[in-house]
């Protein structure tokens, strides 16, 4: 009855915890939320204004596949004002989300048994979107000792014949690691140096203004534009601008591929909101005053929970660089027995246990590292404290 594929796509481990979280709300559970990547801050008013402006404009017709000129004009200077990459308007995709962005670029080049390689742990859906195009996805594992960062001599081994992307996304989601220049110029030169030299490298800016510790942001075709030609930077205003549903993704990239990817959209939706491409250009041409601000509290939330974190005995949690999540390990639980004498085998069951505890995360399996959870500490003070109180003491009650 349905097509072949389906049978092999997972649910989203993000939404079925998601789900599982509102169901326990609903029957009167009190539960501090820690699934969604969403900051839990407003959209800033002046971009709500604009898109208000463009309403009252009349601005809510059909526009070009890749955007209104004046968007990808304000994309482009965006790349070159906070980058350092050169690229015209017709080297600009946009999409609904840079989901969709990502999607389109693995549709529009994927052929049956094409490998995608990239670093683990990694946003859930990256598996997924590769096996909806016939790829084949091989992560590089990584560890908590080195703060989940690839190396590059493990990226070197991962290159084979039939890679056909690598992903890199900077800071991460799920483990916040952030790659400054001198790293990406080793992963450049492993790029250089591969006997394959037809794969295309997707560089995920997503969380770029979410940056900690007064580290300053790089990304691939910055550091190394000799590669341009191979590099889509993918990037978009959910994150830094608490703009997640306003669905609006983009990317810049050599214009083959965009083409290509044009070409796909043209069949899917044709173009995002008109009026999302209106707040979109007020985000990306306006002032980062409030993106700053609301780092330094993101940042601080990070502070806390690793504080207390670091006084549950088994935790180990890693510090990240950036984005708004924590990835511990928590393997030392697992095999160990809840008070009700549940036995806790996987992540999976620690996840639920927790959430019978009044703490809602994600399991680390669905990120490609079994025995791990991912936390989003986009979410108030007080609801951080409570959750640490929580999550302190259901650790310390297993057997």
């Amino acid at each position: 009855m349905f097509a072949p594929i389906i049978s092999g796509l997972r649910l989203s481990p993000i939404q079925v915890m998601a789900e599982k979280t509102r169901q326990a709300i609903q029957q009167g559970h009190s539960v501090i939320d820690m699934t969604l990547g969403e900051p839990d801050f407003p959209t800033p008013a002046h971009i709500g204004e604009a898109a208000i402006q463009a309403i009252h404009a009349g601005q809510t017709r059909y526009t070009p596949i890749n955007g209104t000129h004046a968007l990808r004009e304000a994309i482009t200077a965006k790349f070159r004002r906070d980058n350092g990459i050169d690229c015209s308007i017709a080297e600009i995709s946009v999409g609904c989300g840079g989901k969709q962005v990502i999607y389109q670029a693995f549709l529009a080049t994927l052929a049956a048994g094409d490998e995608v390689i990239m670093p683990a742990p990694y946003w859930a859906s990256y598996h997924d979107i590769v096996a909806m195009n016939g790829g084949v996805f091989r992560p590089i594992m990584t560890t908590p000792e080195t703060g989940y960062a690839l190396r590059a001599a493990d990226l070197d081994a991962a290159i084979t014949a039939r890679t056909k992307w690598l992903v890199l996304n900077s800071p991460s989601n799920p483990s916040g690691t952030a790659y400054g220049r001198a790293q990406l110029a080793e992963f450049a030169e492993v790029i250089r140096n591969s006997a394959n030299q037809r794969f295309f490298i997707l560089v995920d800016d997503i969380y770029e203004h979410i940056l900690y510790d007064g580290r300053a942001f790089h990304t691939l075709a910055q550091v190394a534009p000799d590669l341009a030609d191979r590099i889509l930077t993918v990037n978009g205003v959910s994150k830094a601008y608490a703009m997640t549903g306003w669905r609006l993704g983009y990317a810049c990239g050599p214009r083959p591929l965009i083409d290509a990817m044009t070409k796909v959209q043209m069949q899917i939706n044709s173009h995002t909101s008109s009026v999302s491409q209106a707040a979109a250009v007020a985000a990306l041409n306006g002032p980062l005053d409030e993106v700053r601000r609301r780092c330094a509290i993101f940042q601080r939330r990070r502070d806390f929970l690793l504080g207390a974190f670091g006084r549950i005995d088994g935790l180990r949690t890693p510090t990240p660089e950036g984005a708004f999540y924590l990835f511990p390990d928590a393997r030392a639980y697992l095999g160990r027995q809840t008070p009700a004498g549940v036995a806790l085998d996987d992540d999976v069951a620690l996840a639920a246990y927790l959430l019978d505890n009044g703490v809602a995360v994600v399991p680390g399996s669905g990120f490609g590292m079994p025995g791990f959870l991912r936390l989003s500490y986009a979410t108030s003070d007080d609801n951080l404290r409570i959750a640490a109180e929580r999550m302190t003491h259901a650790l310390n009650n297993l057997g």
